[in-house]
């Protein structure tokens, strides 16, 4: 900053001054993590008149959002681009350039550890890297995910280290990130944002900024509460897949197919949300909320055996399915899983996205091949499987090219992750065994040829 703007920025009080900025949409904003939550945060905010500065410490993902590339797949086309050329956006992995901003939104990934438990070293490590470049009249506010309390009781005394106070010298809130990669309908823009912090000149501007970018903000009186309401919303996601996926397996020993019934029960206009089964949850959302959540309860001298139970059964899943198709290949193929050719259609958790965080597909895959399967997976995001913590024994696979005879050579194929690319109506031609785990031939209408072994799991 200059001395001039220095200067002026004594003429008032730091909150006055903030939102004025703010409302004059002259506020420099800095967007911390630009993955599947910060980017598509920062070019909205950018979209909405503001200056944005985003911040990664992957230096070949910045290179490539400041040469406009797409990044993310489902991005309307040159999306980046255009925020690049508009001027008003860049990215850097340069922590001193946070002194310049005066809205920082923290946008780090926050997974699990190997032991299932919450991981925060990313944000910690981000909020002592601020604390060292921040300057009064700042607001601070953080949209990763984090256990009720987090702000307040870790992450506030780190940025404290600065010398400055939160509440007085600068601002501090949280706001749940709300992000769903790829839907078409819901977009940054239109989801209702909660704004909370624990005091009311931070709530206020966090309410302020964040009305100039989405449709509706929802304040609420604490940070601790904000965070619980991400926590609270993916629990009951998990709660409520865990149960589908279990009506499944007993409405199918009924004869009786779980799709349709949910489909019927959904007409339903008060008291019933349909949920669909699958091969499993993944993403960075709702399988980690639950955990953050229940570590949190047991840390307070509570439980919640109901939200527990769900997250066990839900990884249970993919081993689940995986046992479901060997005993099906012996009873209606005559061949055993030792030895078998298996092609999975999907490795990404969702359609339609080239994210493979947390999927049920690769757990599925591992699974199979424990069970002496020989497994490949087409997938039209991911020519090459990544390199992830959870599965470093299957990086560098190569995704197989669909065709007639491709489709024949294996013994099954398994629909994992429902992309709207996959040539499906091929799949039931050549395919001589389909395992459906998306209901993705019914919804199509796409009849399976008779001399095929069709199996909806």
């Amino acid at each position: 900053m200059s001395v001039i703007e220095i200067a002026l920025e004594g003429c008032g009080s730091p909150a006055d001054l903030l939102k004025s900025k703010i409302e004059e949409r002259t506020a420099r904003i800095k967007v911390i993590g630009l993955g599947y939550v910060g980017l598509p945060l920062a070019l909205t905010v950018q979209e909405s008149g503001f200056a944005v500065s985003g911040l990664d410490l992957n230096r070949a993902r910045v290179a490539a959002i400041n040469g406009g590339a797409q990044v993310i797949s489902y991005f309307e086309e040159g999306r980046v681009a255009e925020a690049v050329a508009s001027g008003r956006f860049s990215a850097t992995d340069d922590y001193a350039s946070v002194t310049a901003a005066d809205v920082i939104l923290l946008c780090v990934p926050t997974p699990l550890s190997d032991k299932r438990e919450p991981d925060l070293t990313q944000i910690i490590r981000a909020a002592e890297s601020m604390s060292a470049h921040l300057r009064p009249g700042q607001l601070i506010v953080v949209e990763s995910t984090v256990w009720p309390g987090a702000t307040s009781t870790l992450l506030r005394p780190i940025l404290e280290r600065s010398g400055l106070r939160a509440g007085e010298d600068f601002f501090l809130g949280f706001s749940p990130e709300r992000e769903d990669p790829g839907n078409q309908t819901h977009s940054t823009r239109t989801i209702p944002k909660i704004v909370g912090a624990d005091d009311p000149i931070s709530r206020d501007l966090l309410e302020t900024f964040y009305s100039q970018v989405v449709t509706q903000t929802v304040p609420v009186e604490s940070c601790a509460i904000a965070e619980a309401v991400k926590l609270v919303e993916n629990s009951f996601r998990t709660v409520n897949i865990a149960l589908v996926n279990e009506l499944k397996v007993a409405l199918d020993a009924m004869g009786i197919d779980v799709w349709t019934v949910i489909d019927a029960a959904a007409t339903k206009p008060f008291g019933f949300m349909p949920f669909y089964p699958g091969p499993g949850i993944g993403g960075d959302c709702i399988p980690v909320s639950p955990a953050y959540l229940s570590w949190r309860a047991l840390d307070v001298g509570s439980e919640l055996p109901i939200v527990d139970l769900a997250r066990v059964r839900a990884a249970a899943a993919p081993s689940d399915l995986a046992v479901r198709i060997a005993s099906d290949l012996n009873t209606k193929a005559e061949t055993a899983i030792q030895g078998a050719r298996v092609l999975l259609l999907g490795v990404a958790y969702k359609k339609d996205v080239e994210d493979t965080r947390e999927s049920p597909a690769l757990y599925m895959m591992q699974h199979l091949e424990a069970m002496g399967a020989s497994c490949d997976f087409h997938d039209p995001y991911f020519p090459v499987l990544p390199q992830t913590r959870d599965h470093p024994t299957l990086a560098g696979r190569i995704s197989v090219h669909l065709s007639a005879e491709t489709l024949a050579a294996y013994d099954a194929v398994v629909v994992t992750t429902d992309h709207t690319e996959v040539d499906y109506a091929a799949v039931a031609r050549h395919a001589p065994m389909i395992f459906d785990t998306r209901n993705v031939f019914d919804r199509a209408g796409i009849a399976i040829d008779g001399d095929r072994t069709f199996v909806k799991i």
